[in-house]
């Protein structure tokens, strides 16, 4: 099974640091997990604990986007690092060159890596401004045959409302993707769930810092929301 994993760059800092070193290591030792028993994964990493949209108005909204791809890149760099000390081997594949830092990606060599047994980083979204790294994981799912794409959140699934300021929000259980594009529910961006719908790619909506969220998610015990097409 070959699946693609979203992480958000925020997820992986606390505050006053970029980086916290325990909870990446505890989604590496759930990775690795996973490869014992032959999943093919790919992952890709926002850009959020570096940079967010445009800091200021005196920036181009093309030049932003390019910070913030850049942002990714660094987050794999970081994240495959922590990877290969617990003996995962990585690559990291760009859209765009990156010197000796990645490897451009191309769908067969995104392949061949996920046959070694590597995990993938795709970094760099689409490589273009105006997308987001919700739609440069859709697309690489599709470009890359996934089985489906799970999103690590900081809820615990997908609700009618924020349940941060509503405690009657609803959660659903199952959802179809032409729901949450009927209902602009947000579950990633609307490019991306109209991508998602049109090369049927299901999705699985999970809380990341509930234990072992991450094989839970994958291995059947999951407690969030599946996105079905």
């Amino acid at each position: 099974m070959r699946i693609l994993l979203k992480l958000s760059g925020e997820a992986l800092s606390v505050e006053g640091k970029r980086f916290d070193d325990e909870i990446i290591t505890g989604i590496a030792l759930q990775i690795k997990e996973l490869l014992a028993k032959e999943y093919q994964i790919g992952i890709t990493i926002g850009g959020g604990n570096f940079w967010r949209g445009r800091t200021s108005e005196n920036i181009d909204r093309t030049k932003a986007d390019q910070i913030g791809m850049l942002a990714t890149v660094m987050n794999c760099i970081y994240v495959s690092e922590i990877f290969r000390s617990h003996g995962i081997a990585t690559e990291i594949l760009t859209p765009f060159i990156c010197s000796t830092f990645t490897k451009q990606f191309s769908k067969d060599a995104a392949v061949a890596c996920f046959q070694s047994g590597k995990v993938v980083f795709f970094a760099g979204g689409t490589g273009h401004p105006y997308f987001s790294t919700d739609t440069g994981v859709v697309l690489r799912a599709v470009e890359v045959d996934a089985d489906g794409i799970y999103l690590a959140k900081a809820v615990d699934g997908i609700y009618d409302d924020d349940p941060r300021r509503n405690p009657d929000a609803k959660k659903y259980d199952e959802i179809t993707i032409e729901e949450v594009i009927a209902r602009n529910l947000q579950v990633v961006d609307m490019t991306a769930s109209i991508m998602a719908r049109d090369n049927h790619m299901p999705m699985w909506v999970f809380d990341l810092t509930e234990t072992n969220s991450i094989l839970n998610a994958v291995s059947g015990h999951f407690t969030g929301t599946k996105v079905t097409v």
